[in-house]
């Protein structure tokens, strides 16, 4: 629901489907008490297959292919991979046959529905493949926050298109889910680690789940960015949570062409947190960041290194009932001919989440032009009930021709869209 009445509501809602998973690395280990270092269990479970006849081992090699080609692009190949990651963990390196390294890998991988328990908090870009589109319309890239078993958040993503008169339309997601590859060079450390997910059909198949210790527990709400650099080259950017499971830290994920992908830890002060947002260009020759790195305000941050965030300009602070608790921002601010506009999320009583809106000083965004003073979107009756009750959230919105497209999630549950034309929404704003 909107206060007052300006934003119209798609009957497109995108809902958890337990059955898209992906084939990610298991691992068994000892509990510390019984830590076999001369014959660990890995080595235990490989020495168990190894005993299998001729005949049992290729029996056990069809039962699994064919459980999971129905869900699965080249299996074969997913195992045998997993097979090579598991193989250096060996103590003893006995001569290894095909259908053993495939049974290996099989035993040391594991089906994951990663959207099985939710899909919500989406953010929205400009597609890089822009062809074939109908005239005055676009074609888009959401990424979403997916929720699986053990509460871990992956991200996945959908396409879709959006044009004058016809509105938008987003497109099924391709019939396979694929999981990302860890690509050399990495650092040791893990704060630099290349994924290579080209092998899906499209880009509504591509995964991206915790591959680092410091994402153990998740990677959580993407804000993606398609990101101009001041010689016109492009490449889509995002700030994202990574989540331990004891702390949490601001990392950045880059790529071009949603194929190869490079995240990186972000480094200074304002890293330890969440809800960065990076805007799309440099201003002044300079980046710029929103964070909320006090957990309160929404905080101005520039720098010469697109890697490194300290010190900050705390910008606006709460001012209305709706945000009295929190105020930060719902994804990177949009440049509009009036300054860069940002949805801006609010937490009011009863910890209900709320959005609203601000109009930033193009040249300079410390300052405040406008602002809404009761929300854009609020939960309502059929928008309050979920995982997280009395939330609406988004990490990113677009517009097209004068036209707001705010897909948002509703309770840490869904995911939905809301529209308004951009005038509207500037007449809003005191």
């Amino acid at each position: 629901m909107s206060d007052p009445q300006i934003m119209a509501h798609s009957r497109v809602v995108l809902r958890p489907d337990p059955t898209r998973t992906v084939i990610r690395p298991f691992f068994p280990d000892d509990p510390a008490a019984f830590v076999d270092r001369k014959h660990p269990r890995v080595q235990r479970i490989v020495d168990r297959i190894l005993t299998l006849d001729e005949a049992r081992l290729r029996a056990e090699c069809r039962r699994v292919i064919t459980s999971l080609a129905s869900r699965h692009e080249d299996v074969e190949d997913l195992l045998l991979h997993r097979f090579g990651e598991v193989r250096g963990l060996l103590v003893e390196q006995h001569p290894i046959g095909h259908d053993q390294s495939l049974l290996i890998g099989a035993y040391f991988s594991e089906e994951y529905s990663f959207e099985a328990a939710a899909l919500f908090n989406p953010s929205i870009v400009l597609h890089p493949d822009q062809s074939d589109v109908p005239e005055n319309g676009i074609r888009f890239i959401m990424s979403l926050r997916g929720i699986g078993e053990g509460h871990v958040s992956s991200v996945t993503f959908r396409t879709g298109t959006w044009e004058a008169g016809a509105g938008f339309a987003v497109d099924p997601p391709g019939p396979q889910a694929v999981p990302p590859r860890i690509q050399p060079p990495q650092d040791d450390d893990g704060t630099v680690v290349r994924l290579f997910c080209g092998g899906s059909r499209d880009i509504s198949q591509t995964v991206l789940f915790p591959v680092t210790p410091s994402q153990r527990q998740g990677i959580e709400d993407l804000r993606l960015v398609r990101f101009v650099e001041e010689d016109g080259s492009t490449g889509y950017l995002g700030t994202y949570t990574a989540f331990s499971g004891a702390d949490v830290r601001s990392e950045l994920l880059r790529t071009t062409d949603f194929g190869y992908f490079e995240m990186r830890a972000l480094e200074g002060a304002a890293a330890d947190s969440k809800g960065m947002a990076l805007f799309p260009r440099r201003v002044g020759g300079r980046y710029m960041m929103l964070g909320r790195q006090d957990n309160e305000n929404l905080w101005l941050l520039t720098s010469d290194d697109l890697y490194r965030w300290d010190g900050g300009v705390r910008i606006i602070t709460p001012q209305w009932p709706w945000e009295f608790i929190q105020v930060g921002n719902c994804g990177s601010p949009i440049e509009i001919d009036e300054g860069w506009l940002v949805i801006t999320h609010g937490v009011g009583m009863v910890r209900n989440y709320c959005m609203g809106a601000c109009l930033l000083d193009k040249q300079d965004p410390t300052r405040i032009l406008a602002r809404t003073t009761t929300p854009l979107l609020k939960p309502g009756e059929r928008e309050r009930d979920g995982y997280v009750p009395n939330v609406v959230y988004s990490c990113g919105s677009l517009i097209h021709d004068r036209t707001l497209l705010l897909p948002y999630g509703v309770a840490d549950n869904l995911a939905t869209f809301a529209s308004v034309p951009l005038d509207t929404l500037l007449a809003a704003m005191n």
